[in-house]
């Protein structure tokens, strides 16, 4: 591969349809459903986030999955290079490589917190779920013994170091082997698994938990519930749920070969994605409500709140156990994805081989791990800064490019006559037009909720009163 100039197509791509459909599909199901769509759902309270969620996944990461898919396999580069060879073919500034730069950053920002998520579950699973939880009398004294015992897993330094190292060469191998050895190859075993336990522990949820409260809190849509912070929450877990604007669906679109379908490829992403995220919430509530727990719990829910509900349920520890394995294998696919943004940059533009960009970048993100893998409050803020700002920003930066400065024969190429009428409308006026107004009202919003500003008195009309 050269490394200086421009550089050399992919040579690696996906063996089948099918097998880039499981990477995919594996890389868009992790934690940002199972963990972050549940927890930021209750926080929401139900019903009206989700419909947000569901609007921006079909209208905004629906038509960003097909053009970052587009933009990769037109050019076959890694995203900062797709843009900017594409942007050379459309007679424009290599400067909007930039957008690409902000994506690929949001990935890397991403995979650093989580790994230390991920490291979390395999400690759960690795020293057990089990802590006596109906010993404690009373369900708040329940909550506490399970807080407790959370903060004795994640202090414990020699395991969560270890859990952390583990994790990560695992992402750092499947990555280092290469498309077809590595990422195609797990993910034909890991999703497939990842949805038979997935069916199976709704299937428990079902019968031992609250299901019908479950599913009237998701579909019971309260406006009044509705802020401009929770708009942007939404907008930001469709993004970051389905990988738009972090470059993951144009890094793996470089591997498509020229026969796939993208706007049917795409469609059928978004839709596992949703499936997911929606039977993840049903079955996290269902057991939630059935020990009378808080679905508000934030990012607690996962940890605290369900082992305290699988430990009162009939074969509780063994679900819950299931449950922090489906966590584990969702999380490992989409960390695959998030460090093969970066590598296949390293790749192509360092001389170095792919294993030794996968080893250098997994001993980078180790060592930012490990630096604050006791620190929640850095968890929260990279969550906010990657998901609130730096995803909608890359997603806006995405859309006006592909909509506005791509020679529109390229993306008609690509995506076909019919899908790109209807495709650049949206992406020309309507995602531009909501993320600017997203990330305008919601951003203040957000930072006045967290309590990390005061907003002056002229804006309280706005935002409604400082908490």
């Amino acid at each position: 591969m050269q490394t200086t100039g421009r550089v050399l197509r992919k040579s690696d791509a996906w063996s089948s349809r099918s097998g880039f459909i499981l990477a995919a599909v594996g890389s868009s199901i992790g934690l940002g459903n199972l963990w972050r769509f549940t927890y930021v759902t209750g926080e929401a309270g139900g019903g009206i986030f989700v419909l947000l969620y569901l609007a921006f996944t079909l209208l905004f990461a629906l038509p960003l999955l097909a053009a970052e898919f587009a933009i990769g396999r037109r050019s076959g580069h890694s995203a900062i290079e797709s843009v900017q060879a594409v942007a050379r073919a459309s007679r424009a500034s290599e400067l909007w490589g930039g957008a690409a730069w902000l994506g690929s950053m949001s990935s890397f920002f991403i995979l650093t917190f989580y790994c230390v998520i991920s490291s979390w579950i395999l400690a759960f699973l690795v020293l057990g779920l089990s802590a006596d939880y109906s010993a404690a009398s009373g369900g708040e004294a329940a909550v506490e013994a399970a807080s407790m015992r959370f903060d004795r897993v994640t202090s414990n330094v020699p395991v969560m170091l270890s859990c952390l190292g583990g994790f990560v060469g695992m992402v750092s191998l499947v990555v280092g082997l290469g498309v077809k050895r590595g990422i195609e190859r797990v993910s034909l075993v890991l999703t497939p698994v990842f949805f038979i336990l997935l069916i199976s522990l709704l299937g428990f949820a079902a019968l031992d938990g609250d299901f019908p409260a479950a599913l009237s809190f998701i579909v019971d849509i309260q406006t009044e519930n509705f802020t401009y912070a929770m708009m942007l929450e939404a907008l930001g877990q469709s993004f970051f749920a389905t990988g738009v604007g972090a470059c993951v669906m144009m890094t793996y679109g470089a591997y498509l070969p020229r026969d796939t379908n993208i706007g049917g490829s795409a469609s059928l992403i978004a839709g596992a994605d949703t499936v997911v995220a929606l039977v993840s919430a049903l079955t996290v509530f269902s057991l939630v409500f059935a020990t009378g727990g808080d679905p508000g719990a934030g990012p607690g829910l996962f940890f605290i709140m369900l082992p305290v509900g699988f430990d009162a349920l009939p074969l509780g520890e063994l679900f819950g156990s299931v449950f922090f394995l489906i966590a584990l294998l969702a999380a490992l696919a989409s960390a695959i994805s998030l460090m093969e943004v970066s590598v296949s940059w390293l790749d192509e533009r360092t001389g170095v081989t792919r294993g030794g960009a996968a080893a250098g970048l997994g001993f980078a993100i180790f060592m930012i791990g490990a630096g604050y893998l006791f620190s929640r409050d850095y968890i929260v803020f990279m969550d906010f800064l990657t998901a609130s700002i730096m995803l909608p920003l890359a997603g806006g930066a995405t859309a006006f490019f592909c909509g506005w400065v791509v020679d529109r024969a390229i993306m008609e190429a690509e995506l076909g006559p019919r899908i790109y009428r209807v495709w650049s409308v949206i992406v020309r006026w309507i995602i531009p037009t909501v993320i600017a107004a997203a990330i305008g009202l919601g951003v203040p919003d957000k930072l006045q909720n967290q309590g990390w500003i005061e907003l002056p008195a002229v804006l309280l009309n706005v935002f409604g009163p400082n908490r």
